[in-house]
C-alpha cells in the first residue's frame, strides 16, 4: 500500500519504496504537493516525481540507480568529430540557462523510450520554471544559427547533478549538449550525473546502474558542499574531452 503525504508531512524513507517484484518497482509515495520546498526534500534524498496527466504526484525512489559517473562518459569517435565539427561551424555554440523553460517544453514533446505521451506535464514545468528562478534548475543549451536546435536540463543541488530530459531537433544535437554537461562537470568538480531510468541508449554513454544505498551514500557527501557552481559555459571547457588530443582515451 502506498502512503498517501499530506503537503504538511514529511516523505517516507527509502526503504519503503516498493520492490522489484511489485507492478511499479521504486514507487515510494503519491500526494498532491509540488512545491519547491517539497522538491528541495525529495531531491536531497534521492527521491523525484514522476507521473502522467490525471494522476497525483507519484514520488520514485529506484532500486538500482542508473547514474552516469562523468569519468565513465564514453566519447564515440563519431561524436567526437560531430562535436569538432560544431565548434569550427560559426553561428555553433553551447549556452546555459538562455532558455530553460523553452528546453523543458521541448523535452515534454519528447516521450521517453516506450511510453507514449510525456511526463513533463504543464504542472512540472511550472514548478520546475519557478525553481529555475530560485537557481536549482538549468538547461544546457545547442544552438545553431541563432536557433535553439538541443538540450537538456536537471537540478543541482551542492555538487550533485540531477538530469531530468533531453531533445534535439537535429542530429546528434543532445548529445552535443550532454558532452558539454559532462565538460561542465569536471570543472565544476561534480562527479556523477543522476539518470533515474536505465536505457541501453544510456549505457552505451557510458552510464551504469548503482545500487539505491551506494546512491545514496553519494548524496550524503556531495549535497551539502558550499558554493554550488557558476552556471556558465566558456568554449574553453571542451578541453576536458581531449578534444585536440588524438591519444585521448575514447569509446568505440
Amino acid at each position: 500500500m502506498i502512503q498517501w503525504i499530506e503537503p504538511d508531512a514529511p516523505l517516507p524513507p527509502t526503504s519503503q519504496a516498493l520492490g522489484p517484484e511489485s507492478e511499479a518497482p521504486g514507487l515510494l509515495a503519491a500526494g498532491r504537493d509540488l512545491s519547491p520546498d517539497r522538491l528541495i526534500e525529495a531531491y536531497r534524498q534521492g527521491i523525484f516525481p514522476w507521473f502522467s496527466p490525471g494522476q497525483p504526484v507519484l514520488w520514485w525512489s529506484t532500486d538500482p540507480r542508473m547514474v552516469l559517473p562523468v569519468d565513465a562518459f564514453k566519447l564515440s569517435r563519431s561524436l567526437r568529430k560531430t562535436i569538432q565539427r560544431f565548434r569550427r561551424t560559426p553561428g555553433c555554440e553551447i549556452r546555459i540557462d538562455s532558455a530553460c523553460p523553452d528546453v523543458m517544453r521541448a523535452c515534454a514533446q519528447t516521450p521517453r523510450a516506450g511510453q507514449q505521451g510525456t511526463w513533463i506535464v504543464p504542472e512540472m514545468q511550472e514548478v520546475y520554471a519557478m525553481w529555475h528562478q530560485l537557481g536549482f534548475v538549468h538547461s544546457v543549451e545547442t544552438w545553431m544559427d541563432g536557433k535553439l536546435v538541443g538540450g537538456l536540463y536537471g537540478v543541482n543541488i551542492g555538487r550533485m547533478f540531477y538530469g531530468e530530459s533531453m531533445f534535439a531537433h537535429r542530429t546528434d544535437a543532445s548529445k552535443i549538449a550532454l558532452s558539454a554537461l559532462i565538460c561542465f562537470c569536471r570543472e565544476a568538480r561534480i562527479e556523477v550525473i543522476d539518470c533515474q531510468q536505465e536505457t541501453r541508449h544510456l549505457a552505451s554513454l557510458g552510464a551504469r546502474p548503482w545500487p539505491r544505498e551506494q546512491f545514496e551514500r553519494h548524496l550524503d557527501k556531495v549535497r551539502d558542499l558550499l558554493a554550488p557552481p557558476q552556471w556558465s559555459y566558456d568554449d574553453k571547457l571542451w578541453e576536458h574531452l581531449g578534444l585536440d588530443n588524438p591519444d585521448a582515451d575514447i569509446g568505440a
